[in-house]
């Protein structure tokens, strides 16, 4: 070992000693990635464009199909075959109905996603670690857009909907659990409202 590689030596453990900086996941993985998830449980924290603070338990069954449930109230939004319904437990009312495709979570729940479409992402980015993604539908851009954040190896962990008002709601999720399945009823709108 001569006297320059001594001299390089403690640089070297210096350099090791910490991980290196997290490379921006490719957009071809995250697609990826999005198309193998089946089905998903998880915890959620939703911060809402009020600065208040939900949480609950989201059900994801890809394609098309998600399930909200709220603590504390009774709260819930279902997506399923291509609609959405809220049903608000203080309103006396039905459900607020309107089409999936007028929501950017439909590039989540798309039964093939490809976020190398022309228009599709915005933003792409590696921000604290995380690679962060801005999508919107290239056919509806009008319609708002989704940030998800990533971590590696991927994982998505987070998503911000800005919809067309400009309004953000942020929903943080917990441990995922990963496939397994989900009875069909628990994302049933007319189910739903036969129950209430």
């Amino acid at each position: 070992m001569n006297i320059r590689t001594l001299a390089l030596a403690p640089a070297l453990l210096i350099a090791m000693a910490f991980p290196a900086l997290a490379e921006r996941i490719p957009l071809n993985e995250i697609s990826r990635y999005l198309n193998s998830l089946t089905t998903v449980t998880s915890a959620f924290t939703q911060i809402n464009p009020d600065g208040t603070v939900s949480t609950g338990t989201v059900y994801i069954q890809r394609p098309g199909r998600v399930r909200f449930e709220y603590d504390n109230d009774r709260t819930l939004v279902l997506a399923s075959g291509g609609n959405v319904a809220v049903f608000d437990a203080k309103s006396n009312s039905g459900p607020q109905q309107y089409p999936l495709s007028q929501t950017p979570l439909s590039i989540i729940l798309d039964a093939n996603v490809n976020l190398g479409r022309q228009g599709m992402v915005t933003g792409h980015s590696e921000q604290n670690n995380a690679t962060v993604v801005t999508a919107q539908d290239p056919q509806r851009p009008q319609n708002g857009t989704i940030q998800m954040v990533f971590t590696a190896p991927t994982e998505l962990r987070q998503w911000i909907i800005t919809d067309d008002s400009g309004q953000k709601t942020t929903v943080i999720l917990g441990e995922m659990a990963k496939g397994g399945s989900i009875p069909s009823s628990r994302f049933s709108i007319q189910a739903e409202l036969g129950r209430r």
